[in-house]
């Protein structure tokens, strides 16, 4: 089931996520309708605040473009990312490699926005997946960046907070303009 998208400024978006302490049949349930919802709004990654729920599980996929890491391990294992997609993640635990780059980001909370974000290149990344599982991934380009985003987003932290200060002061009159447009669009 499609669910709706909440957007900024939504509390929930700002909410420090309670852990999943048991994959359960709802569990299961919110984890393919955000794979879903993901899917249908053309996203690669969604987290559980998005739509409305404040629990640390996220979803991504990023096998439409197969070309967007140069690497990914699985536990250790060196694996091809397209038949690992997609993930589903609960309270993962993240370590940001030393090297950073930056790259052009959206939010589905953020419909038409986009902005230059300063991430780690490679990250490591330990969760818990839907067979109750622990998984690592370690990985860089496009993946790597989709993690860091969602799991901000599972500590109410949003994209716009990781904007550098030139370009937070030359969004804010975009993102109230952007704001009226969506309350119309909900109208």
């Amino acid at each position: 089931m499609v669910r709706k998208i909440v957007r900024y400024p939504e509390p929930v978006l700002r909410a420090k996520c309670r852990p999943v302490t048991e994959v359960t049949p709802d569990i299961r349930a919110l984890a393919a309708d955000m794979l879903e919802t993901m899917r249908e709004a053309n996203g690669v990654g969604l987290a559980a605040p998005q739509v409305a729920v404040d629990v640390q599980l996220a979803v991504i996929d990023v096998s439409h473009n197969p070309d967007c890491i140069t690497f990914m391990k699985i536990n250790g294992e060196k694996v091809e990312m397209p038949q690992h997609m997609p993930i589903v993640l609960m309270n993962p635990q993240l370590e940001l490699g030393s090297a950073k780059e930056i790259g052009e980001e959206g939010c589905l909370s953020f419909p038409r926005l986009r902005g230059d974000i300063r991430r780690s290149s490679q990250i490591k990344v330990s969760y818990t997946d839907l067979d109750g599982k622990t998984v690592t991934v370690e990985t860089d380009g496009l993946l790597a960046r989709a993690f860091q985003h969602e799991i901000d987003h599972l500590n109410g932290i949003l994209f716009i907070d990781r904007l550098n200060a030139v370009a937070k002061v030359s969004i804010k009159r975009k993102l109230a303009r952007l704001m009226q447009e969506w309350e119309e669009d909900d109208e």
